[in-house]
């Protein structure tokens, strides 16, 4: 099974950390990470630039509006996230809770939908595993 680990940081958190040294931090971090890689479950992991950086694209609109970060109306801010995979939620939830992570961030934890979640016949999903296969074999040459 894979899941999302989805890091999201209040005000709170982003003041925190920088009190601590960005050496520490990394440190905790890279230490988490080479954890997962060991244990074999790490698919990727990522963290994101600043929410100034992006933007939402807003649906109620047609067309869609564009409109540049930072997002005044966040209690928080979706920062980074790792994939997994697992054998269980449960043990999402003991690598999830394992992350050196303080006051103010939470760990939103997904389970990532797969090909058995969708009618098999359906052409869609028919082609979306192509191209997974496709992607596959890019990533291996």
């Amino acid at each position: 099974m894979r899941y999302m680990l989805i890091m999201r940081d209040s005000q709170e958190a982003i003041d925190a950390s920088k009190e601590i040294p960005f050496d520490e931090i990394i440190a905790a971090m890279g230490a988490y990470n080479e954890s997962l890689m060991k244990a074999g479950v790490l698919l990727s992991g990522e963290g994101l630039a600043d929410a100034s950086e992006g933007f939402v694209v807003d649906f109620d609109a047609d067309p869609p509006v564009v409109t540049d970060g930072p997002y005044a109306e966040a209690k928080e801010l979706f920062s980074g996230f790792w994939m997994l995979e697992v054998s269980s939620k449960e043990e999402a939830a003991q690598w999830a809770s394992r992350c050196p992570l303080g006051p103010g961030s939470k760990l939103e934890v997904r389970r990532v939908a797969g090909p058995e979640d969708f009618p098999a016949d359906n052409e869609w999903i028919q082609k979306e595993e192509q191209w997974r296969e496709e992607q596959a074999d890019r990533a291996s040459r």
